[in-house]
């Protein structure tokens, strides 16, 4: 399904979850960008006296970047709303399934009712990103007519639309995340070898030759090499291959037995089974995220 049917928080989370995932990595990147900066202006030193007040005023800017980072943990709203969006993403399909605790009322009311309270309760329990949300406003309806037109297909058809935009959906989402994490570990650890053996070669080489006038950029080399490492750690490109990796599987498992169900009750469990699933997953990524912050 497409963002637009789903309910407007989940659209301004998921929205303040990006915007504050970018903010994020560019001031990891600016802390790695200055450091090298720094770096580089060391190479020049014993010339103008300018270099230093530029070096000193460098490394402030880093340090200052830094102390912001410390005090303001702008990771944290990326993973709050993060969890926010998925908690309501998975809510929404629950409802549109019509899976416990969203299952047949005789008034539709009543359903949507509970759905508004439940909204109510994540907001409530998130309630440290709502001024992350706040800044991004996002006008709609908290219950689409597409969510109410998917809840009102007759079983079957349920079962399909829950196998094509949910299981299905998802278990390619996943499985295009570990190809893209694996490929990308690879790419990062080469470009560290690459650097690294860089700085080695010019090491040896200045053993044998190293003029008065030569610059050896040896320290803005080892900076990036160790910026690309603190890059790979941040980043867990292994970690979550495996994972996803993992989570691919057991969705291919449970999307095997779809073809078993026969029944209301039969397709809520199952609903229920797989949406707890999805939230596992999310929920030790959120996780992960937050040990690696501590």
């Amino acid at each position: 399904m497409e963002p637009d049917n789903f309910p407007a928080l989940y659209r301004s989370a998921d929205g303040s979850a990006a915007d504050a995932q970018g903010t994020y990595l560019w001031l990891i990147r600016s802390q790695y960008l200055l450091l090298t900066v720094a770096a580089t202006i060391s190479i020049w030193f014993g010339g103008s006296p300018d270099l230093y007040i530029g070096y000193a005023l460098v490394l402030a800017a880093s340090t200052g970047l830094l102390l912001y980072m410390a005090v303001q943990k702008p990771e944290k709203d990326w993973y709050g709303c993060r969890a926010l969006a998925e908690s309501i993403k998975t809510s929404t399909w629950r409802y549109m399934m019509r899976a416990e605790p969203f299952e047949d009322a005789p008034k539709l009311s009543d359903v949507a009712g509970k759905f508004s309270d439940f909204l109510k309760a994540i907001l409530d329990a998130n309630s440290h990103v709502r001024d992350s949300i706040s800044r991004r406003p996002v006008t709609g309806d908290q219950i689409t007519d597409q969510m109410n037109a998917v809840r009102a297909l007759p079983l079957a058809e349920r079962i399909q639309k829950y196998q094509a935009d949910r299981i299905t959906d998802q278990r390619e989402w996943y499985v295009a995340k570990v190809k893209w994490n694996r490929r990308h570990f690879r790419l990062w650890i080469i470009l560290c070898v690459v650097v690294q053996g860089g700085a080695i070669a010019l090491a040896i080489l200045r053993i044998r030759y190293d003029p008065p006038w030569m610059i050896w950029p040896t320290e803005p080399l080892l900076v990036i090499a160790s910026s690309v490492v603190g890059w790979i750690q941040l980043k867990k490109f292994n970690e979550l291959a495996s994972a996803y990796n993992l989570t691919a599987h057991e969705i291919g498992i449970l999307q095997t037995r779809l073809g078993t169900i026969d029944s209301e009750e039969k397709f809520s469990a199952f609903v229920n089974e797989a949406e707890r699933a999805f939230s596992r997953e999310h929920t030790q990524w959120v996780a992960r995220q937050i040990e690696s912050a501590s």
